[in-house]
């Protein structure tokens, strides 16, 4: 579910990395499970940290205002938005109160049980989307097709054969670990690793199974169908859970990049689209009514009014790209070009003339 991070800190969208920290700083020491044993605190303390991790970081803090909580948590996974994320300033407060920073040890990590989890799943897959403004605008469904790791659909992602038993690995005696020793000189070295056999479990299936030969997983062609959303901008990053490689803790993500080709007419500025339109000088000058062509809604009716500089901005209200993850749409931005024709004739000369010659009068108050 889409959090609000400032609700959680109590601070107003324009407050300063000061008064965030200061929020934290308040909150963390209210709900750390070290001091406060209810069965709410250690859940509040989670979000109070995941909030700091986002608006102390100027990037992410960016990307959370522009694309709202909903359309945050499709670009960010929750081990991803800990990344970077900098408690040192709290580590000092923290532990002369005799307790670790994040109650659960000093990894950040360790509090959600990502570490594990991370090691365990399948690997996250990248792919890139090109489309164009008027699909961005509208939104689209495409369908991808691609090789993938998947889950053995024979022994369910297990390894042993239908009807196998489990034993003891005979490689590290049920352990899960290998150890293994050098001299070098005088010195004895030892390192400690993961059993390749049993991948730490401890125990091996008496038979593999047949179709992975004991893997677990075998590379099969997926078939899926990507949902853009209306208003999507260019350069976004999408999320799809679970899309992703299969490993033993699950199947890893689909991270999507969208890429909007540029538009002849239009250029995108936030939800506003900005169009250039050229006009007559003597439009520009005694107004009139011209056609406009938009994204989505085909041509409109413009009203130029009379005496319009080079330059100037005509706004088409509601005519811009949808609003993400909220209701409404951008505007319509046209900035006017006044065409000087090249050549005129005799006649169109001696009016522009006449005109001159008025102007002048009129300026120097001889009219």
């Amino acid at each position: 579910m889409a959090r609000d991070y400032y609700e959680i800190l109590g601070v107003p969208r324009n407050a300063t990395k000061e008064e965030i920290k200061q929020a934290y700083r308040k909150l963390a020491l209210q709900y750390h499970p070290d001091r406060n044993k209810s069965k709410e605190a250690e859940e509040k303390f989670k979000e109070i940290n995941e909030a700091y991790a986002v608006l102390s970081d100027d990037e992410k803090r960016k990307e959370y205002d522009m694309y709202g909580a909903a359309g945050f948590e499709q670009r960010y996974r929750p081990e991803d938005i800990f990344r970077g994320a900098d408690f040192s300033d709290f580590e000092d407060l923290f532990e002369s109160m005799g307790f670790g920073p994040f109650g659960f040890g000093r990894d950040p990590f360790d509090i959600f049980g990502f570490r594990e989890g991370r090691r365990k799943r399948g690997a996250d897959l990248q792919a890139t989307i090109q489309i164009t403004l008027e699909e961005a605008a509208q939104g689209i469904s495409r369908e991808f097709e691609f090789f993938k790791t998947k889950r053995c659909d024979v022994c369910n992602g297990t390894g042993g054969a239908p009807g196998a038993k489990l034993k003891i690995c005979p490689h590290c005696n049920g352990t899960g670990r290998i150890r293994t020793t050098r001299r070098m000189g005088p010195m004895t070295f030892q390192t400690v690793t993961t059993c390749n056999h049993c991948h730490g479990v401890g125990k091996v299936y008496e038979k593999l199974c047949p179709a992975c030969g004991g893997s677990g997983m075998k590379r099969e062609k997926e078939k899926i169908t990507i949902s853009v959303p209306p208003g999507v901008f260019d350069g976004m990053r999408m999320r799809f859970e679970g899309a992703g490689e299969y490993g033993p803790g699950g199947y890893g993500d689909l991270y999507l990049t969208v890429r909007v080709k540029k538009h002849p007419l239009f250029a995108r500025d936030g939800d506003d689209l900005i169009t250039e339109y050229e006009i007559p000088f003597t439009t520009a000058i005694l107004g009139g009514e011209v056609e406009i062509e938009t994204l989505t809604s085909g041509k409109k009716k413009v009203s130029i009014p009379g005496g319009i500089q080079p330059g100037d901005i005509i706004t088409l209200k509601g005519e811009g790209m949808p609003k993400l993850q909220r209701s409404g749409r951008g505007n319509l931005l046209i900035k006017l070009k006044v065409q000087i024709p090249r050549k005129i004739s005799k006649r169109q000369r001696e009016l522009i003339e006449e005109f001159e010659k008025e102007g002048k009068k009129k300026f120097f108050g001889l009219f």
